[in-house]
């Protein structure tokens, strides 16, 4: 904080009041600064050298229920980019869903 202060003003004992006068703000008190450190740039992510080596899976829940499905199965490569939509049930267990991906993708 008394960086900030002394980039404007500067006066003999500058350090003692502005930590005199932190200690006494509620406000400043209640915030914090933060402690981790500051993100560095970003890094590109490999590239996959063959298709379905890297995919995303995710489930589209909360659907009106057709033909007793209320779930979509997403499994998109992303290689080529190809997606595969597979229609389910929200309650699919680990063991339902790897059935769907082998009879499916």
């Amino acid at each position: 904080m008394v960086e900030l202060v002394t980039r404007n003003y500067w006066w003999p004992g500058i350090t003692r009041d502005v930590g005199r006068y932190i200690e006494g703000c509620d406000l400043c008190q209640q915030i914090k600064n933060r402690t981790e450190e500051v993100a560095g740039k970003l890094k590109l992510g490999e590239v996959p050298e063959k298709p379905w080596m890297y995919i995303s899976v995710d489930f589209i829940t909360k659907l009106p229920t057709v033909a007793g499905k209320d779930a979509i199965l997403v499994v998109c490569d992303r290689l080529l980019k190809m997606t595969h939509f597979v229609a389910t049930m929200e309650g699919t267990t680990a063991e339902g869903l790897v059935r769907l991906f082998r009879d499916n993708i």
